[in-house]
């Protein structure tokens, strides 16, 4: 799971540890992000020699990372080279950066707790708890948000172990952490937002662009939901 330490990592070399119905590939290490969290897999290609086959699914499965290729062809013990599509990943970062400032500046300003989220390349919502809304209080955040963005704020990456610390205030998530995590990964972005969480990111908020809010709806009883893209 190398792209936990590095989300710019494009590529490397590694071998194929386990092959299940001809497409369904474990690798003994992978820079391609699995389907989960609320972020989309990774693309890209897997090349033995001359043969190239396109990643068309990355999914976690049995505690490991499987990898759905286009054809068969690919065997145990073959050695091979990965490469992930990297404007998809690099959108995928920067809207992931994004949500994390915006569900932080929706926290500060109402309380709310997220109750759901889906990163994509085109549009991302954020689904969240909150009794008194509109559409006006909305574009509001979203412009907060864009000037957190414009200070270009340092994103690091640390562990902490979950003992440590009050494990409820590294999310703003309403179902809060899943349970039987014993080491958290921890997402800083600068000193405004510290959250728990397991998916790839930019270094640094400048990378972003800008929050642009695509529409707002209401869900039902204090549930809004709020679509953006990043540009």
């Amino acid at each position: 799971m190398e792209y936990l330490n590095d989300s710019y990592l494009k590529e490397l070399e590694t071998g194929v540890m386990e092959v299940t119905n001809g497409k369904f590939i474990v690798l003994e290490k992978t820079c391609f992000y699995p389907n989960g969290g609320g972020q989309p897999f990774d693309t890209g290609t897997i090349t033995k020699g001359n043969e190239v086959f396109t990643v068309k699914y990355v999914g976690k499965f049995n505690g490991k990372t499987g990898h759905e290729v286009d054809r068969e062809g690919l065997q145990e013990g073959d050695q091979v080279s990965c490469r992930i599509d990297w404007e998809r990943r690099h959108k995928l970062m920067r809207s992931h950066t994004a949500a994390h400032i915006l569900s932080e500046v929706l926290h500060r300003s109402t309380g709310a707790m997220i109750t759901g989220n889906q990163l994509d390349i085109d549009k991302c919502r954020i689904d969240f708890s909150l009794e008194n809304y509109s559409p006006e209080q909305m574009k509001k955040y979203i412009d907060d948000a864009n000037n957190v963005i414009s200070t270009d704020l340092p994103v690091s990456v640390s562990s902490m172990n979950k003992a440590d610390i009050d494990a409820f205030k590294m999310t703003k998530l309403a179902k809060g952490l899943p349970e039987g995590l014993e080491k958290l990964r921890i997402v800083s972005i600068g000193d405004f937002d510290i959250q728990a969480d397991g998916g790839t990111h930019v270094s640094s908020t400048k990378e972003i662009g800008s929050i642009e809010l695509i529409k707002c709806e209401n869900k039902g009883k204090n549930n809004r939901r709020l679509y953006f893209s990043v540009s």
